[in-house]
């Protein structure tokens, strides 16, 4: 930072304490990319992120950086805060367009009733008849004590190791190894493993519960 950088990637809270601490000058940025901007202006990011753009914003001039937004889901206040931070004339990219549940063609979705003193037996059924003896699945849990249990049951027929929060980032990481190279064969995981995970060839994803 010291000696000057051409881009920084940050996360709000962190970006604000340099600022705070007169290690990060924010008046020549040029360009502005939030990523994920549902969440940022959401999960009690937004006034740690507006008071960043105090910094680089000034109102009505021709010199403020150019913005980009990005999100999966844009709901009206997202339309909101651009007309906040972009020019009048900023335009929309829409990828999904009507579509509003859009999903792949090849996948197939199944629904299936079972109580949840029956759900390891029902998945271990589930996961033999659609992933086969040595197909990858990975099941995803609400809670960590949930991916836990579920991990460890007898009833469940197949390998399965958890991924959650809890774990230590090295432990993850020996996990996904193991996934990916088929030391077992069922990974067990709460919303952690949701997002930038890249496994090649997974058969079968189960929903413990409707996602929220």
């Amino acid at each position: 930072l010291k000696s000057g950088i051409d881009i920084l990637v940050g996360t709000p809270g962190r970006i604000k304490d340099h600022i705070q601490n007169s290690k990060l000058e924010l008046s020549s940025v040029k360009h502005v990319v939030l990523d994920e901007v549902d969440h940022m202006l959401d999960m009690g990011f937004a006034e740690q992120v507006e008071e960043i753009l105090a910094f680089a914003y000034k109102k009505g001039s021709e010199n403020n950086p150019q913005t980009l937004l990005f999100s999966a889901t844009c709901p009206r206040w997202v339309y909101d805060v651009a007309k906040k931070y972009m020019k009048d004339e900023y335009e929309q990219i829409d990828l999904i367009g009507k579509k509003t549940q859009r999903t792949a063609t090849t996948v197939e979705h199944l629904a299936i009733q079972c109580r949840s003193s029956q759900r390891a037996g029902v998945l271990g059924d589930i996961i033999q008849v659609y992933s086969g003896s040595r197909g990858r699945t990975i099941v995803f849990c609400e809670t960590k004590k949930e991916a836990n249990e579920l991990a460890m049951s007898a009833s469940l027929k197949q390998d399965a190791q958890s991924l959650h929060g809890d774990i230590p980032q090295k432990q993850r990481e020996v996990t996904l190894k193991g996934f990916r190279s088929g030391v077992f064969e069922v990974l067990i995981a709460t919303n952690v493993a949701a997002r930038g995970l890249d496994i090649p060839e997974v058969d079968l994803v189960i929903q413990c519960s409707p996602p929220k």
